[in-house]
């Protein structure tokens, strides 16, 4: 079995103190891509030192929509020299997350337009960041998506949602909540959406699937997430991994 966490940050603070062990496991299991997703200026440097150090780990490079208050036009043009690296392989994570609302929502909405310009300038798919914000999501992508593919990270919306962001060339990214026990509308989605549209992810080290919850999270868990998806699609966990595996390969270019 090959598996491919399509969305990771092993490079947070919470794996400093253990990471080379915990990519030593990573080695050893069926994990075998990864892409560790930037989330500010910071973590995109990060992500890409770390796809330089690991064959199988592939960056991504983006301005969260937490961290977007500050964000200069230079940041755009440092991200492009960014983009200039091999192992760079889409940019994120961008969006709108207004559950928190870190950074104002019309700032929000401004630069998560412009990195999906960025992105069409590059010619690289890009990972969403959406929370309670599902429309206006929908609307900006719709509004500046010319050829660029791109992924809602995490997947939390409706089915009708899910529906049409892959009319507009989306995929749908289905993480650690979708293993818990009041997630049945979203494991409804998996059975109605296309197969070849659907990407499997840990966001570690947030949001361990079951039944790893309550602990760091780490991408040899994305196997419980294809277990549960394999199992709604009447499928084999195996079928289910070579099938996001390929998908992920595509969306990324890899």
């Amino acid at each position: 079995m090959k598996l491919f966490d399509s969305h990771a940050h092993l490079d947070d603070e919470q794996f400093d103190e253990d990471r080379k062990e915990v990519i030593d496991k990573i080695i050893n299991s069926n994990v075998k891509r990864i892409v560790n997703v930037g989330a500010d200026i910071k973590t995109s440097e990060s992500s890409i030192k770390l796809a330089q150090q690991y064959e199988f780990i592939y960056a991504a490079i983006g301005i969260h929509p937490h961290d977007v208050s500050n964000c200069k036009l230079s940041d755009i043009e440092y991200l492009k020299e960014l983009a200039a690296n091999e192992k760079v392989v889409a940019i994120g994570e961008i969006g709108l997350d207004y559950y928190y609302d870190h950074s104002p929502r019309d700032v929000q909405r401004n630069w998560f337009a412009r990195q999906i310009e960025l992105s069409e300038e590059l010619k690289l798919p890009f990972i969403v960041h959406s929370r309670d914000a599902s429309e206006e999501t929908h609307d900006i992508i719709k509004a500046n998506k010319k050829k660029s593919a791109f992924v809602l990270h995490c997947f939390g919306q409706s089915l009708e949602m899910a529906k049409k962001y892959i009319d507009m060339d989306g995929y749908i990214s289905f993480a650690g909540p979708v293993t818990y026990k009041k997630s049945v509308k979203l494991r409804e989605i998996i059975k109605n959406i296309p197969k070849d549209r659907i990407l499997i992810e840990t966001d570690c080290p947030y949001l361990s699937p079951e039944p790893k919850r309550g602990k760091r999270n780490d991408p040899t868990n994305v196997e419980f997430i294809a277990k549960t998806l394999a199992s709604e699609l009447n499928i084999s966990t195996d079928k289910l991994a070579e099938i996001t595996f390929d998908n992920a390969s595509r969306f990324f270019s890899i």
